[in-house]
């Protein structure tokens, strides 16, 4: 509903003559905001933690707050990762989710979904997601929400933990690197892309094939060394499973962290033959490639690995045309003692959580991408896999969830002054383009970088339909 047309900078609570029913609780006008798939200006009208209306930037409302996005800064829908791992609880000195939703809230996002495993125990079960939400409950800065886990033990009977709540089930079709959560042979990943089908559920699946990775010990330091045991057949082999097994059963797919763009176009040709197959990739396979990638320098190790240059323009051209659908961070810290500098014996995953954006966003402008390009994978893409019709948006009805972007601003990534728990990332020392200014969850100011003011608010969601069980709601200072 529109306020009428008074004075929007009046002090409404002061006076005795206005309809509360009539005022907006905010507005943010902004010359550039991201509306309908492009920048415009803009008026987003805020009641009740949605967006109410979006207006001509000069419209006239009642409000008890209205502000402007400075010049140069731009409007955007807070941000969607579907892909972190919080690791809360059991492994909690890698990460939890006071620091990772700090994090999640100081780099423009809003919504995070929790990966099932590097937690203990595991969410394979009911009574597991229970523990992880009591452990997130009362302590979680944006949303969160959660996904299961498909391993052997829990196989047939997946449903109960979708009717809890979880978006989705992940497996791994190759050793997942704890011990907590084995993957699934062939024949137990078709029994799960079955199990999911009937339940119409998602598989959201770590895609390697064992048969073609290596077994190793210590390899020593040469990225290179460690590159060649996870070659791109493995990825091709396990994609090419997955894709016949939603093709014969009409289950709904995912395929995780792709980094072998060879694989596109298998993934393309299903889609156009009406498999319901999504695919992501990651800030450090649009960032990184191998070639640069000093010897000993683990905080680099991920599975599947960073590749080559040629490999890295190929995953660029299929994010530009929309075969891959979204850019997550796939945010798997842990603690500086792991990271040693022999690459068979690092644990392998990426801290991104904070600054995969903007470490996006400085790799396009060096290749001449707009940022109109980028922003549906980092909101519409992931807020779509998950089922979220009303985040991602800033339209009527969504929530009033925001972050304000300087694209022009320019630092030196500092892993000691970000969020995560822990300071290894990759992106440490990137010169790095894009600044988030300003975050807002429920039309709630929660980050402002200007002003160091930093309240927070987060609540726990399940999958969209369901009525949540539980939610947290917290008001800290960070």
């Amino acid at each position: 509903m529109t306020g009428l047309p008074v004075d929007a900078r009046t002090d409404v609570d002061a006076r005795t003559d206005v309809d509360t029913d009539t005022v907006a609780d905010l507005v943010l006008r902004a010359d550039r905001a991201w509306i309908d798939g492009a920048f415009r200006p803009a008026a987003v009208v805020v009641r009740d933690g949605r967006v109410d209306d979006v207006l001509p930037a000069d419209a006239v409302v009642r409000t008890r707050d209205d502000r402007t996005v400075p010049d140069g800064q731009v409007l955007l829908p807070g941000l969607v990762d579907t892909h972190v791992h919080v690791n809360e609880p059991g492994r909690t000195e890698w990460e939890g989710f006071a620091s990772a939703t700090r994090a999640a809230a100081l780099g423009g996002v809003t919504t995070i979904i929790d990966m099932p495993l590097n937690s203990i125990p595991a969410t394979t079960t009911v009574e597991a997601l229970a523990v992880k939400r009591a452990s997130a409950e009362g302590r979680v800065a944006v949303d969160v929400g959660f996904w299961g886990g498909a391993v052997p033990d829990n196989a047939g009977s997946l449903g109960a933990l979708h009717d809890a709540g979880v978006f989705g089930f992940k497996c791994f079709t190759a050793p997942s690197g704890v011990d907590e959560f084995p993957h699934l042979d062939a024949d137990q990943l078709r029994a799960a892309i079955e199990e999911v089908a009937r339940i119409d559920a998602l598989l959201i699946v770590h895609a390697e094939d064992p048969e073609f990775l290596v077994d190793h010990d210590a390899l020593g330091g040469h990225y290179e060394d460690f590159l060649a045991t996870r070659p791109v057949d493995a990825e091709r082999s396990a994609i090419a499973r997955v894709i016949d097994g939603a093709r014969a059963t009409g289950a709904r797919v995912h395929i995780l962290h792709l980094s072998d763009a060879g694989a596109i176009p298998m993934i393309r040709a299903a889609k156009d033959d009406g498999v319901r197959i999504t695919v992501e990739t990651c800030p450090h396979y649009l960032s990184f490639e191998s070639g640069t990638i000093p010897d000993g320098a683990t905080e680099y190790k991920c599975c599947p690995p960073i590749r080559d240059d040629a490999n890295r323009d190929a995953l660029w051209a299929g994010v530009l045309d929309g075969t891959i659908d979204m850019v997550v961070s796939d945010h798997s810290p842990s603690t500086a003692d792991l990271k040693v500098d022999d690459w068979g014996l690092a644990w392998g995953g990426i801290a991104g959580l904070q600054v995969g954006f903007r470490a996006v966003w400085t790799e396009a402008l060096r290749r001449g991408v707009p940022l109109e390009a980028l922003l549906p994978l980092f909101t519409t893409g992931p807020a779509a896999l998950v089922g979220f019709a009303d985040r991602g948006v800033i339209a009527p009805g969504a929530l009033a969830h925001f972050a304000v972007f300087d694209p022009s601003a320019t630092a030196v990534i500092d892993v000691a002054g970000l969020a995560h728990r822990n300071p290894v990332s990759a992106f440490a020392g990137l010169e790095a383009r894009g600044r988030v200014t300003e975050t807002w969850l429920r039309g709630r100011l929660v980050v402002s970088t200007a002003s160091g003011v930093t309240a927070v608010e987060g609540q726990l969601v399940d999958r969209p339909g369901r009525v949540p069980e539980t939610a947290a709601v917290t008001e800290t200072r960070l």
